[in-house]
């Protein structure tokens, strides 16, 4: 289908917009009137370089407080359209959005609203323009998209009919069953927009909380299979207030709203990307830096040992169990030191989830590689972070680990961690939905639901996206304003199935774990009964405890080298990520820093 975004989703000049809608493939644009009247170019001058782009302009909005209202407020109205049908004309839209009115003089009559709107329509057809009504969710008298459509089919009029929203329709509660009552050719435009479920105004939550399909709580899906049956046939268009989207560079945003639509049609039958091939494993992770010294330090009290190095650049394999993790001092490390730069991710089908991610518009980087290194694909998540599709151990697909050559006299370490619990990435401030949408369609991710922790100085919002089986576990931050990503760090959380004993061992491999307050003890004495002696040790330890309907999780930290920290964690049964002691940890890391 046609795809079309709104010009006020977007941040920056009209002409930063409409370059950014192009460049993310949408085939319309809806020119909001405030972007409009702000622009240096004419209405000419905007429809030349609409066509010069590819776009079209599918229509121009909005018009307001127009039906219901005294006689003399109404002539006004029908002044005021006929300048801008002049103006419409000469953009080269033909679309006109009426908003239900919201003026303090309108009243409660759906006849004298038909026969205004009629009128209306009357004007509109002699520039050639269709008025399409829409029913604000805050609208005075017409507020659901049925008693709209009720006045619309009174007035009957060609060049009038209606504009269905998914946010106006899905925030009241309405049930969009009805939506296939009405005439497919009537249904002249359709805008849509999820939003977090919130209990507030619903003025504000659609002026600053609206997000893109897939990264709300609302099922956007079944109201858009409702709407193709009626067999309307214009385009799927995005209109998402959103402050975040606003200070956001246009270029990504607009990218973020098309792979939305893509994700949306495939929902709905209309489109057949290549299927999610869901990773299986962790196959690394990788951290870059500019001195692996205290890294290696690091990884080598926690038991790892580095086995192998790569043949041709200055990358360290350190392994234990099935946790492997790269040391490469090659990157340019960001100016706070260490980073988590990469992870390899178990495929079943490398190539497939290649082909799926790059039909996401997942960016696919260029490798520099040696002729017999193994050819992995590589996409970059929103974050900056690369992921690799890896097929370990498989004869059929070339394993990544042949890149390196064993190191000679490589003892292997006290075996304590077992593999790679979960990855913990904090995201920049404006990438932190766009995050989830990524994670959950390009690689086939469950998205379970957002969690709010207390953070010293803010708020930090977290989504864990994971495999049916858990082997895959990311967890995605981010923090209160735009510079916490500066501040939080990222993690790598490693299980072990002993928690006491991997901490024992890493302090006597002369390694420090995070100090935990007394209080947080007392208050485990409280909340807990536990056996003699346990509580001691886990304040000894600085381990901290917490359990769900599933089991019990132990776990402890180390300190933080540049961005990055470790975790051990013994995970028996218990399903979460321990936010019950996140802002304790939280805490203590602003102590330590």
């Amino acid at each position: 289908m046609r795809t079309s975004i709104a010009t006020v989703s977007l941040s920056g000049s009209l002409t930063e917009k409409l370059t950014a809608a192009s460049r993310a493939g949408f085939d319309g644009v809806e020119i909001f009137e405030n972007d409009l009247l702000a622009s240096p170019l004419t209405p000419e001058e905007i429809r030349a370089r609409c066509a010069d782009l590819g776009l079209s302009i599918d229509l121009y909005q909005p018009m307001r407080d127009i039906e219901a209202v005294p006689a003399d407020e109404f002539a006004r109205n029908l002044r005021r359209a006929r300048h801008k049908f002049e103006l419409m004309r000469r953009l080269g839209a033909d679309t006109v959005l009426v908003c239900s009115s919201v003026h303090p003089l309108a009243v409660d009559d759906d006849a004298l609203a038909a026969y205004h709107l009629r009128q209306l329509a009357d004007l509109a057809q002699e520039f050639g323009i269709r008025v399409a009504y829409e029913a604000l969710a805050w609208g005075r008298h017409v507020s659901t998209y049925d008693h709209a459509w009720r006045i619309v089919e009174a007035a009957d009029h060609p060049a009038l009919g209606t504009c269905l929203d998914s946010f106006h329709i899905l925030s009241r509660g309405s049930d969009p069953k009805g939506i296939e009552d009405i005439p497919g050719e009537k249904i002249f435009f359709l805008q849509l927009a999820d939003a977090p479920l919130l209990a507030m105004d619903v003025l504000q939550w659609s002026r600053h909380y609206r997000c893109f399909p897939g990264q709300g709580g609302f099922d956007v899906a079944d109201l858009v299979r409702r709407v193709l049956h009626t067999g309307y046939g214009g385009p799927l268009s995005l209109e998402v207030f959103n402050d975040v989207f606003r200070q956001a560079e246009a270029g990504p945003t607009a990218v973020d709203a098309h792979r939305s639509l893509l994700v949306l049609q495939e929902a709905v039958g209309v489109a057949t990307p290549p299927a999610p091939v869901v990773p299986t494993g962790v196959a690394f992770a990788e951290l870059v830096t500019p001195d692996a010294e205290p890294v290696s330090a690091l990884l080598g009290a926690l038991g790892f040992t580095r086995t192998a190095r790569h043949r041709g650049k200055p990358v360290d394999l350190w392994q234990q169990g099935e946790a492997r993790v790269l040391v490469n001092t090659a990157g340019a490390a960001r100016r706070d030191g260490t980073s988590l730069a990469a992870i390899g991710l178990e495929s079943p089908d490398p190539a497939g989830a290649a082909r799926r991610a790059e039909a996401l518009l997942a960016p696919v980087l260029p490798r520099r590689r040696a002729a017999e290194d193994a050819p992995l694909d590589a996409v970059a998540a929103p974050d900056g972070t690369e992921l690799f599709f890896c097929a370990s151990g498989r004869p059929e697909q070339p394993d990544w680990r042949a890149d390196f050559a064993d190191v000679e006299h490589a003892e292997p370490g006290t075996p304590g961690v077992h593999r790679i619990d979960h990855l913990a990435l904090v995201q920049p401030w404006h990438h932190y939905d766009e995050a989830t949408l990524f994670h959950r369609s390009v690689l086939g991710l469950h998205a379970q639901e957002s969690v709010d922790v207390a953070d010293p100085y803010g708020l930090m919002r977290s989504r864990a996206v994971t495999n049916p089986d858990g082997s895959v576990r990311i967890a995605l931050s981010v923090g209160a304003a735009p510079t916490d990503d500066t501040v939080h760090a990222q993690h790598i959380a490693l299980a072990t199935d002993d928690v006491v004993a991997a901490a024992r061992r890493f302090r006597e491999a002369g390694g420090r774990l995070l100090p935990i307050p007394a209080n947080y003890y007392d208050d485990l004495a409280a909340r807990y009964e536990f056996a003699d002696g346990e509580l001691e040790t886990y304040r000894e330890l600085g381990i901290l405890y917490d359990r769900d309907a599933y089991g019990e999780f132990r776990h402890c930290y180390t300190p933080t080298v540049g961005r990055v920290f470790f975790e051990l964690v013994q995970r028996d049964g218990y399903r979460g990520y321990g936010a019950q002691n996140a802002p304790v940890r939280l805490a203590a890391q602003h102590l330590t820093r």
